[in-house]
């Protein structure tokens, strides 16, 4: 009976711990999505929305403007463990990258940067700024092989011109329907990511007469 007591204890204090973790990954997440209003905070090009399926869960849109992967659309996801900040949040890409840093599965490597993670240090703002320059030369310049989650886009350092015209392809195929809009995708693999709603000429023109914006040539 006493062990049974015991056990019992032992199960709802481990319980109340799970809930206080919890709770406090909630308070930190919530305030440094709060912090991106910063203006230094979140990147110029990135934008970033908690998703509706849980708070722990963003949502995020990356438009590359210039470097090898100019004109990318890039979407991902920032995943956070539920004792945030002891422990980073995990990067993953939706959208089918060529990239040292990124894995087959979209996994970005914030290794390099991080290694390691200081809680009260390093923050989500920090994470957002290094995806950002990790698509700049200076960074893929510094990258070196045991870091690249990606073996064969490590030829950058070999052949700058095939990892400028793989980059290019992978900016290329980011701006196509089937990516932006998943139409190609059964529902059980589509993101559930941010939705990017797809207007045809007339509904663009009415949208942006709505919002009192000039006249543009779609051409």
């Amino acid at each position: 009976m006493n062990s049974r007591i015991k056990s019992r204890a032992n199960t709802s204090g481990s319980t109340t711990d799970s809930n206080s973790i919890t709770a406090v990954a909630s308070a930190a997440v919530s305030f440094e999505y709060a912090s991106l209003r910063h203006r230094s905070h979140c990147p110029l090009g990135i934008y970033v929305v908690p998703s509706k399926e849980s708070l722990f869960i963003w949502d995020a849109i990356f438009f590359v403007h210039q470097g090898y992967y100019a004109d990318g659309i890039f979407k991902f996801r920032l995943l956070f463990p539920p004792d945030y900040p002891e422990r980073p949040p995990t990067v993953q890409f939706i959208t089918e990258m060529f990239h040292p840093l990124i894995s087959s599965n979209g996994i970005f490597n914030l290794a390099p940067r991080f290694h390691p993670w200081r809680p009260k240090e390093h923050f989500v703002f920090h994470v957002l700024h290094y995806i950002k320059t990790s698509f700049k030369k200076p960074v893929l310049d510094k990258t070196v092989e045991a870091d690249c989650l990606n073996k064969e886009a490590y030829r950058y350092h070999d052949s700058t011109g095939s990892f400028a015209s793989l980059a290019a392809q992978s900016s290329l195929l980011s701006q196509s329907p089937s990516s932006l809009f998943e139409r190609d995708l059964p529902p059980s693999n589509k993101s559930r990511g941010m939705i990017l709603r797809e207007f045809k000429p007339q509904q663009l023109q009415e949208m942006r007469t709505k919002l009192g914006l000039a006249e543009w040539d779609g051409e």
